[in-house]
């Protein structure tokens, strides 16, 4: 059940990104449409979508409805203009050998999650509905909870998530970025596997892959872990040997009569960069060429990237004007549930646009 929201002051209001893992989830990922009225459209919406919120997920108070609402690079500029969250930018395409991150559209996306099914498809179906034409839907991807949280290679996903007061600490912005405190920065890729082909390998050949045991999800001896298994790859410190974390909520999709089967990857942090420097460590390496193996029967068929406002700056905005950002002050925990990156190797966060390691 989703507390009521903290008072505007003295602080400001998280959207649910510490929302606990659900059983169900729909991606949404909008573009909006030419035009001044379109994006005032949008705009009179923002201020709506919590009453929206607390509509749907009153027919069951337990199931914990949640809807984080993501704003893409282009989006803002059409939406708010200057000034801008500080590490804002388009998702950065990266092509080395036959490894393919493709950056695709996005302006808008709607994370919903719940235990149900059916209220995650209700609050999507009301998003749409009050948004009408004033949006075009270039993604939706309805992902469900796999036996004990494993994905549809057969393992658990998510292990090493951090939990209770981390998950501020890693995804939620502080004074780094004082007008946009209570944001965050959410990446998302959807992942199509070659079934056939991991299935093939040996269950031994899967587990040095993904650098854990696939029964007992146990990780790996260093001593027999392969540098380029993905956990080794997706470990990111910063220059003082600090581990920097992001808050996973992956999920399962498919579709068996086409064939299709995937996992749909989503992260937040309070710096897209930590997120970047795994993205290229897995398709570039670590060393370059040490690339994730995982990628030879994994290929992602979107990228985008989004900044998360404070719901309290949601809350803000209008429909005729740009809203100007929330000032600084303490950040509360979104309802129902450490420093910006400085380490050399995230020079990933100086680039512009596509990246290639060919």
């Amino acid at each position: 059940m989703t507390a009521p929201k903290a008072p505007v002051e003295p602080g400001v209001v998280a959207q649910a990104v510490a929302a606990p893992l659900s059983r169900a989830a729909i991606f949404l990922v909008v573009t909006i449409n030419p035009g001044p009225d379109n994006a005032a459209a949008v705009r009179a919406f923002c201020a709506d979508l919590s009453a929206l919120i607390r509509a749907v997920e009153f027919r069951d108070l337990e199931a914990g409805l949640s809807c984080v609402m993501g704003i893409g690079s282009e989006g803002w500029d059409r939406l708010f203009g200057e000034p801008r969250p500080a590490e804002l930018h388009p998702f950065r395409e990266i092509k080395a050998g036959s490894r393919h991150a493709v950056s695709t559209p996005g302006d808008l996306l709607f994370h919903i999650r719940a235990k149900r099914m059916d209220l995650c498809f209700e609050m999507a179906t009301q998003i749409m509905s009050r948004l009408g034409e004033a949006v075009t839907a270039v993604e939706e991807v309805h992902g469900f909870r796999y036996f004990d949280d494993r994905d549809l290679l057969g393992f658990v996903d998510g292990t090493e998530n951090p939990r209770g007061a981390e998950v501020i600490e890693a995804a939620i912005i502080g004074d780094e970025d004082p007008a946009f405190a209570g944001g965050s920065y959410v990446i998302t890729q959807k992942y199509l596997h070659n079934m056939d082909g991991w299935n093939a390998l040996s269950t031994e050949q899967q587990e040095r892959i993904i650098g854990r045991t696939k029964l007992s999800d146990i990780e790996l001896d260093d001593a027999i872990k392969p540098t380029s298994a993905h956990n080794a790859l997706t470990v990111i410190t910063d220059e003082n040997g600090e581990e920097l974390d992001i808050v996973r909520d992956n999920m399962p999709f498919g579709s068996v009569g086409s064939g299709e089967f995937g996992t749909y990857f989503i992260g937040y942090c309070r710096t897209p960069g930590v997120t970047e420097q795994m993205i290229e460590n897995m398709f570039v390496g670590r060393p370059p060429g040490n690339y994730d193996r995982l990628l030879d029967f994994s290929r992602p068929v979107t990228g985008t990237l989004f900044f998360v406002p404070s719901a309290t700056f949601l809350d803000s905005v209008t429909a005729d004007a740009p809203s100007a950002p929330a000032s600084a002050a303490p950040v509360t925990e979104a309802p129902s549930q450490a420093g910006a990156v400085s380490d050399g190797s995230l020079g990933i966060g100086s680039l512009k646009g596509e990246t290639s390691h060919e």
